[in-house]
């Protein structure tokens, strides 16, 4: 299934309403959020539908429990849950790098949900060395379930501009790296886990996209106040 959190056009909304993708309909899910609906076995009864054209997705989990991103060494750092936002929120400045990851939301069990993509961005000229990319975590729109995704190479095409890079994530274990950041502690629904960066783009000067194969596209927006802006819409 492709998942993601939604409003009508017509009708915006914060948090917004849990969605299905199917062809070019949004179908809403009777759940109140991505997580509500992974802990009743993804079996939510569609209460309407929309044409997907006439809806803006949102971010798949506004506020996640935490937030934890790998590194090629297999270890991992807790990032800022309160800046995760959702497609087309703008970050400030410019001359940020934008890094690709491939990240899971965390499901019933502590299983994976499903898997979405990330772009954090990164501020080298932030004088703070921990607060360089503690501002702007943008997450999804779309979470694909693992049924859909068994054996997916998720490549991974970052543009912003004239430039693109593109590649693949390199060899990495999500079931050692579910083991390790559930070790000693629960992992809740709702709680992102993103991968190695796989591709990094330096000196964005304006919006970039991320494109992840088998999962869709990521628009991410720049802006020019000093943080990043927006709800998490």
């Amino acid at each position: 299934m492709r998942l993601c959190m939604f409003h009508p056009n017509d009708n915006p909304l914060d948090r917004g309403w849990v969605g299905r993708i199917e062809d070019d309909r949004m179908l809403h899910l009777a759940a109140q959020t991505l997580q509500s609906f992974f802990l009743v076995g993804g079996g939510s009864r569609v209460h309407a539908e929309y044409p997907l054209a006439d809806v803006t997705l949102l971010v798949p989990v506004q506020y996640p429990p935490t937030v934890r991103l790998f590194d090629d060494s297999g270890a991992f750092r807790f990032a800022n849950a309160t800046a995760v936002v959702g497609p087309n929120v703008p970050a400030s400045g410019t001359g940020l790098s934008a890094r690709a990851r491939v990240a899971v939301v965390i499901g019933a069990g502590g299983e994976i949900g499903g898997t979405t993509a990330m772009v954090e961005w990164y501020d080298p000229a932030e004088q703070f060395d921990v607060k360089r990319s503690d501002f702007g975590i943008v997450l999804g729109p779309i979470v694909v379930t693992p049924d859909e995704t068994s054996g997916a190479a998720f490549a991974c095409r970052l543009s912003a501009g004239t430039r693109a890079v593109e590649g693949a994530p390199a060899a990495f274990s999500w079931a050692e790296a579910l083991a390790l950041a559930g070790h000693r502690t629960t992992l809740r629904p709702g709680d992102v886990i993103a991968g190695p960066p796989v591709v990094v783009l330096d000196e964005v000067g304006g919006d970039a996209e991320l494109e992840v194969d088998g999962i869709g596209t990521l628009p991410c927006a720049l802006g020019d106040s000093g943080r990043a802006m927006g709800t998490h819409g």
